[in-house]
C-alpha cells in the first residue's frame, strides 16, 4: 500500500513533528536549507499550525523554495494553504512573514521532481515508493508529478 493511501499513524506523527521543536526554540537553522517550517491557519479551525517539510528545491539565484505535499492533494497543510496563504515560512536563518506562494502545475512538478531525483536520488526513490512509483525514469517522474502537489514560497515584495 502506498503512503498516499494512508496518512501517518500516531507513532510516525510524533516522529514527523519532532523538528517543529527546533523551530520553536529558534534552532531551525540547524536543519539548514533542507527543511522549512510553514506557519499556517487551519481551514476549518482557524488555529495556527506549524509544519516542517523537506525542501525539494532551494533557489540559489532567487529566494524561492519549493516543497512537495508528501500525501498528495489530501495533505492537511496543503489543503490549509489552498484556503489561505501561510503567515510565515522559515528556512535556514530566513524568516518570511506573509510570503508569496504559488502552486506548481504539473509540468513544473515534472521538472521539479526530475531535478530532485538527480540531486537526491535516495530521497527521491523513497518519495517514489511512497506513491507506488518504482522507476523514476521519465515516465515514473511524470506519474509521480501527476499524483503529488507542490508549492513554492518566496518573500513578499518589499519585505
Amino acid at each position: 500500500m502506498a503512503l498516499i493511501d494512508r496518512p501517518p499513524g500516531p507513532v510516525l506523527k510524533v516522529f514527523l513533528k519532532a523538528p517543529i521543536w527546533l523551530y520553536r526554540f529558534h534552532l531551525g537553522w540547524l536543519l539548514g536549507n533542507r527543511f522549512l517550517c510553514i506557519a499556517h491557519r487551519g481551514r476549518k479551525s482557524g488555529k495556527l499550525h506549524r509544519t516542517v517539510v523537506e525542501v525539494v528545491r532551494f533557489g540559489r539565484e532567487a529566494p524561492e523554495v519549493s516543497v512537495v505535499a508528501g500525501w498528495g492533494p489530501s495533505t492537511q497543510w496543503y489543503r490549509n494553504l489552498e484556503a489561505a496563504s501561510p503567515e510565515e515560512v522559515i528556512v535556514g536563518r530566513r524568516h518570511w512573514r506573509d510570503p508569496q506562494q504559488r502552486f506548481l502545475d504539473e509540468p513544473e512538478r515534472v521538472e521539479l521532481l526530475a531535478s530532485y531525483a538527480s540531486e537526491h536520488p535516495t530521497a527521491a526513490r523513497e518519495l517514489g515508493r511512497a506513491f507506488g512509483v518504482a522507476d523514476l525514469g521519465e515516465e515514473g517522474i511524470a506519474g509521480l508529478a501527476s499524483r503529488t502537489r507542490a508549492v513554492a514560497f518566496k518573500p513578499s515584495s518589499g519585505k
